[in-house]
């Protein structure tokens, strides 16, 4: 279930709003208002989990000549809005160290979202536009239940979408594109 708490423009949405959230919901503030929802569903978990391993195993290994810091549920205050995307991704030359806060303000090259009937509708609208006003320069967004992949790449400030994978089929989509996977390790338990 999202709920949303549509704020006052005048008094929007504060971190003490997310701060007061009980331990099982995740709270985000876009454009002022709070949203919430609770624990991700199990396909949810399961493609966020697996989608999580195969670009680690490929591309964040924390080694020295690794490309990339991959993490799951980043908190990102940015441009007055406080988001989380289901999984981001940093190059390492544009964030060569973690942040020592609790969040982070470098915008991610990268953002993945796991569609679910409770966030589809902000994951695909506002949070997309978000992304796109922020400088993001790759968006996925994964259906579990349609079983399928995005992939967005942003130009001139507008979302393109370049590459769609379904069921089985190869993921070979930028910015991971040269360690490709198979789509279906996502679905299947």
């Amino acid at each position: 279930m999202n709920i949303q708490r549509r704020i006052d423009p005048a008094t929007p949405a504060t971190y003490a709003d997310i701060e007061a959230l009980p331990d099982h919901i995740t709270g985000e503030i876009i454009y002022g208002a709070l949203h919430t929802q609770p624990r991700p569903a199990p396909k949810h978990a399961l493609a966020h989990s697996r989608l999580g391993g195969a670009l680690s195993d490929g591309f964040d290994q924390g080694e020295n000549d690794s490309d990339w810091v991959i993490l799951y549920e980043p908190e990102l205050h940015i441009a007055n809005h406080v988001l989380v995307p289901d999984i981001a991704g940093w190059r390492k030359q544009r964030m060569p160290i973690l942040p020592e806060t609790a969040y982070f303000e470098t915008v991610p090259d990268w953002v993945c979202e796991i569609l679910s009937p409770s966030t589809r509708r902000i994951d695909t609208t506002d949070k997309r536009a978000i992304y796109a006003e922020i400088g993001v320069t790759y968006l996925w967004h994964v259906d579990p239940d349609a079983q399928t992949l995005e992939g967005f790449v942003l130009r001139d400030g507008q979302w393109l979408l370049t590459h769609m994978r379904s069921g089985d089929d190869i993921c070979d989509v930028p910015p991971f594109d040269a360690a490709p996977f198979s789509l279906g390790a996502l679905w299947t338990v």
